[in-house]
């Protein structure tokens, strides 16, 4: 008789061994898993089929219940969702990467002497164009001019981009290309010189008047280096990007290559706003395919600061300007009027506190009663005290980029003085204000790996870990929330929180394997943590 619930117990252990296991297309184990989802619960294993998750869990239950096709063992490694970058440039990071890289140059004399290392490797470019100098890490901090360039580049066009590429310098035969021979007056911008001749230097606005005459790169050099970027950016864990502001014609290449399969990464591109486009875009509505969206517009509301480009309050502490907008705040309020009877989403650069509070403003006054908009502000650098509660009070988004912080910190003080700096780089406090941030790198203006954005958000030191104890402490953000604003804060400022952002039953199986756990390990070693795999849709496309 005591045998009977020992048979029972046999016979249904053996129905429960023998249930047959759900195939899917990967199982992944052996993990620390964060999911970021609400609770930010962990889990050891997870199931991918069809591109997306269907069961998260222990390990001993994901591989009792399901088999794959394809299995990873992590090896105890963490793994989190696939990281986004909110704001950043695809075209001018491409582009770069096929021109002189002029960042972290010490002197107007090394920039030269890259360029004329790039010419000897390039003799068959009918151009010179780069990227990246700051006059502010130079000794002699003014902004470089035309003179060292037509004497070292006397018969070849030249054009040199600021690290913000809110400025520029060219020499006289790119000059002679633009047709720009004396000074004229732009709205949003200028055009350096004396005595009505232009001596190189364009900020903001001006830039276009030489940008136009460049020649464009074909569709087939674009895929190329569209590509490579792609690469690189696959390398450090991003899975989606957010396309900061672009022209008809790049749209419609993106759309191209989407459509053929030639570009993998997710982007949430937004078109660079101006009234034509609004008008156009509006009347063909949204583009959406399940790797590229075009869904709302990306307005330049001012210049940088490194170029004293940004519109303040008062004037600079070490100028006797205040910056300009680059465009009216009449006409602003136009554009937004229009976006906001759509239903596009804007999204507007705003570096000085004077530029913030206008477009604050102006998004308050068509964000009343209007429902769940998720306009955000780009940037929101400098913020004046009486304006931080306006992105609660309206739910506008702030999006930021930690490195900008830690790369302007050598200088940014000089620009603003003591007291203006108390609500720059406030990242803490728009957190507060505001319950999420959606983080980014602004690339090529910063590098765009995220890990060094999650440094900086959280440590406040740059790459040489200076400051010692911190640049502007008050305002570091914790880990976990760095990685939400990474990741689904992100997606959330996007409209994609509920099919990513977040490893949960249902959304895409976007995800990143980490060497290190960097929720866990020091601050400084933080930077030098390398990327094991990146998978989209449950396909690797990078591994180390």
């Amino acid at each position: 008789m005591k045998t009977f619930p020992i048979i029972i117990f046999l016979f249904c252990l053996t129905i429960i061994s023998c249930s047959p296991q759900t195939k899917v297309d990967l199982i992944v184990y052996h993990a620390q898993v964060y999911t970021v989802d609400s609770a930010f619960s962990t889990a050891q294993a997870f199931a991918v089929k069809d591109g997306k998750f269907i069961a998260i869990g222990s390990d001993e239950e994901i591989q009792r219940k399901y088999k794959a096709i394809e299995k990873i063992d992590a090896q105890g490694k963490a793994i989190y969702p696939g990281f986004y970058d909110a704001h950043a440039h695809l075209f001018d990071e491409a582009e770069l990467m096929d021109q002189v890289d002029l960042n972290g140059s010490d002197s107007f004399e090394e920039v030269i002497q890259r360029v004329k290392n790039y010419q000897q490797k390039n003799p068959d470019k009918t151009w010179l164009i780069g990227g990246g100098w700051d006059q502010n890490r130079w000794k002699d901090k003014t902004f470089p001019t035309k003179d060292l360039l037509d004497k070292a580049f006397p018969d070849i066009p030249v054009y040199l981009m600021r690290v913000d590429y809110h400025a520029a310098v060219a020499n006289s035969k790119a000059l002679e290309w633009a047709k720009l021979t004396s000074i004229p007056t732009i709205r949003g911008g200028v055009v350096g010189g004396n005595n009505n001749i232009p001596n190189g230097l364009l900020i903001d606005n001006a830039m276009d008047l030489v940008n136009k005459t460049i020649p464009v790169p074909s569709e087939k050099d674009y895929l190329r280096m569209l590509k490579r970027t792609q690469d690189s950016l696959l390398s450090v864990g991003l899975t989606t990007i957010v396309d900061a502001g672009l022209s008809k014609e790049r749209l419609d290449l993106l759309k191209k290559y989407y459509r053929e399969g030639q570009l993998k990464i997710r982007d949430y591109a937004m078109i660079l706003g101006n009234p034509q486009n609004i008008k156009s875009f509006i009347e063909q509505g949204f583009y959406e395919t399940d790797r590229f969206e075009i869904k709302g517009f990306k307005l330049l509301a001012d210049g940088a600061l490194g170029s004293r480009g940004a519109c303040l309050l008062a004037h600079y502490h070490d100028a006797p300007t205040h910056g300009f907008l680059l465009h009216s705040p009449r006409e602003y309020e136009a554009m937004i009027k229009q976006i906001a009877e759509s239903k596009f989403q804007a999204n507007t650069h705003a570096i000085g506190d004077s530029a913030n509070r206008i477009i604050l403003d102006i998004y308050g006054k068509y964000l009343h009663n209007n429902g769940d908009r998720r306009w955000r502000i780009e940037h929101a650098q400098i913020i004046s005290p009486t304006d931080f509660d306006k992105f609660r009070k309206y739910q506008i988004i702030p999006s930021v980029q930690p490195t900008h912080a830690t790369s302007d910190m050598y200088w940014a003080k000089d620009r603003l003085g003591e007291e203006r700096m108390k609500g720059a780089y406030a990242y803490k406090r728009l957190l507060a204000e505001y319950g999420k941030l959606a983080l980014g790198s602004d690339f090529p203006v910063e590098h765009f790996n995220p890990i060094y954005g999650f440094h900086a958000a959280v440590a406040r030191v740059d790459k040489k870990g200076y400051p010692n104890h911190g640049f502007q402490m008050q305002d570091a953000i914790s880990r976990e929330d760095a990685l939400k604003g990474m990741t689904i804060w992100a997606a959330y400022s996007c409209f994609q929180e509920k099919k990513r952002g977040s490893i949960e039953v249902g959304k895409d199986a976007d995800f990143v394997i980490l060497e290190k756990d960097i929720l866990k390990i020091p601050n400084e070693q933080l930077r030098n943590v390398k990327t094991e795999r990146t998978v989209i849709a449950g396909e690797t496309l990078f591994k180390r």
